[in-house]
């Protein structure tokens, strides 16, 4: 399961520690002409060193196009896609590839796949979603294209809250904040507590608030293609993902119906709702309002304390983690975020043409049939 989406197909290769990780992007429509420096710019908001609270691994995070893309334009052929690891030290899990460290995938993927662990957690690394904001960087646009403004940022580290504006902020003032928060003062006390955290040896957990404006109704599929069910199962996939609400979510759980219903109302030509507690889908579709979700994240396995644990053999031992990594992974995971969320929306809205086209298709055949 190496591979997500229906019409737009994006799937992923290699892994932390190895020479590359990459991706195909099937299905993007030709004609398109992507801007290259915001794919870059898009990179370098998730790449290694991007915020000084995270890893002091270094990569450029340069994709390398191979293949979908002439003379600066989208053929409709496969779009593939390398992206190089520079900085990968295999060394420093020379002791850890003999153990189960806590929390992390090395058992479940011993148990499943007989291989011990992978140096840097290989495939089951966050070095993976590299690729995915490299894909959805080119979603984005195409959404862009049409309308559609797409923005994340931290709403929570460690109970540190930032609550959630009426309007997505500002990119500039997301991506010029340390922690990927947008009021100076809250990120101040957000980057301090992650501080702390650091020094002790530990890490620490938060949440991403996401809004996407713009969308038309009618984007999701009943039952099984709910929107909410594949932003769900897209989220679900990134690493340390623990939860996913939309809307009032579960902060609604202590408040009734008469509450939280959002009534329709009719402003000129459109329809919308007067409230958006729901989060702006109702039957897994949307409705037209902002979508608006969180995404919780647990505090990161790794840690540079002592751990109880067991070797290959089962017998016990102890590990600490060692090598570069997050002391909290939330600010690194705001633009993975947008990215998934754009390869949803985007394969979303082209299921949805495909139906209305071949639906016109239909209708004029049995017009003519008529005639």
């Amino acid at each position: 399961m190496n591979t997500m989406g229906y019409l737009l197909r994006l799937t992923t290769f290699g892994e932390s520690h190895g020479p590359v990780v990459g991706g195909v992007l099937d299905g993007f429509p030709a004609g398109f002409r992507p801007d290259l420096a915001q794919v870059r710019l898009w990179n370098a908001r998730r790449r290694p060193g991007s915020t000084p609270l995270g890893t002091e691994r270094q990569e450029s995070d340069e994709p390398e196009f191979l293949s979908g893309l002439s003379q600066g334009l989208t053929t409709g052929a496969p779009i593939a896609f390398v992206i190089r690891n520079r900085d990968q030290r295999s060394q420093d899990y020379d002791t850890l590839n003999q153990v189960f460290r806590p929390s992390h995938a090395d058992y479940t993927y011993w148990a499943k796949y007989g291989q011990p662990p992978a140096p840097g957690g290989g495939r089951a690394s966050a070095r993976e979603t590299a690729v995915r904001v490299t894909a959805g960087a080119l979603a984005l646009q195409w959404l862009q294209a049409r309308g559609v403004t797409l923005a994340a940022w931290t709403e929570n580290i460690g109970g540190v809250h930032y609550p959630c504006p009426p309007e997505p902020p500002p990119e500039d003032m997301i991506y010029a904040s340390p922690t990927r928060c947008p009021d100076p003062d809250i990120s101040a006390r957000m980057a301090s507590l992650v501080e702390q955290v650091r020094e002790r040896g530990d890490s620490i957990g938060g949440t991403v608030r996401c809004m996407v404006t713009g969308l038309p109704p009618g984007l999701g599929e009943p039952l099984y293609g709910k929107i909410t069910a594949l932003i769900g199962q897209a989220l679900f996939s990134l690493n340390a993902v623990r939860g996913v609400d939309f809307g009032v979510g579960f902060d609604g759980l202590s408040r009734t119906g008469s509450e939280l219903n959002d009534a329709f109302i009719r402003e000129g030509d459109t329809i919308r709702t007067l409230t958006n507690h729901s989060g702006g889908v109702q039957g897994g579709i949307t409705n037209g309002m902002p979508l608006v979700f969180r995404v919780l994240f647990k505090p990161a396995a790794t840690i540079a304390q002592s751990q109880q644990t067991v070797n290959l053999k089962g017998e016990p031992t102890h590990v600490e983690g060692r090598g570069r990594h997050d002391p909290c992974v939330v600010p690194r995971a705001v633009p993975v975020v947008v990215a998934l969320t754009a390869l949803v929306l985007m394969d979303a809205w082209l299921l949805y043409s495909a139906r209305y086209k071949v639906d016109e298709k239909f209708r004029e055949h049995f017009e003519n049939k008529k005639l």
